[in-house]
């Protein structure tokens, strides 16, 4: 009997749900989990020894599985940890730490197929780690400055000549007053560069400005590549695509062999099985680096160009070359 794959992702995440369903399609058991069911509606039984490795299940109230059988793993983005009502605040902060503890570290501790593993997820996700890579495996990247002293971005943009754009280090999203916002790219305009305010409350991000023809979305599984080319119709959607994706039209692309190569050493070097990169290509065809996501977003790129990558993220679940 086929191996189970384990499916750790947030409970509303519907890209998943795609998953799931080409995994089933083609007969393979599949046990979905969220940590946020953990531990009210998920439980845990995990035990080792001298003479075994990890052994024990996961259980819920419809599903079990045997934690020896797992041969491949999903993790994609779950939630945070939920806890019975009328614990203390310290308390919840150290049931937390005993979950991620606990449950995370028995899940890390499975040796089989992983897209990503979490610990190399977690430090693929730094920008700076990603910049250094991608420069080591002959990646094109942007001029980056990280800083936050005022008189550093003067000095960058003065050299950089072209322009200067911000960007977030981290995650582009932040709730503010209940609502979901995003933080995009913004070119910097002489009258930003004299009023550098709230520069030196945190870390920013600045890059010089990469003459742009259009964006790839290039598409990482395993050892294939799915590139999509992103044509900005807008101003906004030129500064980044992000803003104004209703002016986005999109085609299917082909990859220059130097990026390809250098993608496959980065995502070597980066411990990565999937992810979700983007480059700035130029008027001259020169494709610039930007940034991998080991957690993008990949759905909408399947459903604008037609390309197959819910079946190859199946594939490399169920070690299908």
């Amino acid at each position: 009997m086929a191996a189970p794959v384990l499916i750790v992702a947030a409970a509303d995440d519907w890209p998943t749900d795609r998953i799931v369903v080409e995994l089933e399609s083609r007969g393979v058991e599949v046990f979905r989990m969220d940590t946020a069911d953990f531990p009210q509606r998920l439980t845990l039984a995990g035990r080792i020894d001298q003479g075994h490795a990890w052994t024990g299940e996961l259980i819920t109230e419809h599903r079990t599985v045997e934690l020896s059988r797992v041969g491949a793993v999903y993790y994609r983005a779950p939630g945070a940890f939920r806890f019975p009502q009328g614990m203390s605040g310290p308390e919840e902060r150290f049931a937390a730490a005993q979950a991620r503890a606990g449950l995370g570290g028995v899940l890390s501790a499975l040796e089989c197929r992983w897209v990503n593993h979490p610990t190399a997820q977690a430090r693929a996700e730094y920008k700076p780690v990603q910049l250094a890579a991608a420069r080591a495996c002959q990646l094109r990247i942007p001029p980056t400055l990280i800083t936050n002293r005022p008189d550093d971005v003067r000095a960058f943009a003065a050299e950089a000549g072209r322009g200067v754009v911000c960007k977030p280090v981290a995650s582009p999203v932040l709730i503010e007053d209940g609502q979901l916002k995003s933080v995009y790219t913004h070119l910097l305009s002489p009258s930003d560069l004299e009023d550098l305010d709230g520069i030196d409350t945190t870390a920013h991000l600045f890059q010089a400005w990469v003459s742009k023809d259009h964006e790839v979305r290039l598409t990482v599984i395993g050892e294939r590549m799915f590139a999509a080319a992103i044509h900005a119709g807008s101003e906004a959607a030129h500064q980044d695509w992000r803003s104004d994706y209703g002016s986005l039209t999109y085609t299917t692309t082909t990859v220059p062999d130097q990026v390809a190569a250098g993608m496959r050493r980065l995502m070597d070097r980066l411990g990565l099985r999937y992810g979700a990169a983007d480059f700035v290509v130029g008027p001259d065809g020169q494709w610039t680096f930007l940034e991998v996501n080991p957690c993008g977003q990949w759905d909408w790129i399947q459903g604008a160009t037609g390309l197959p990558i819910a079946e190859a993220i199946a594939d490399e679940l169920q070690g299908v070359t």
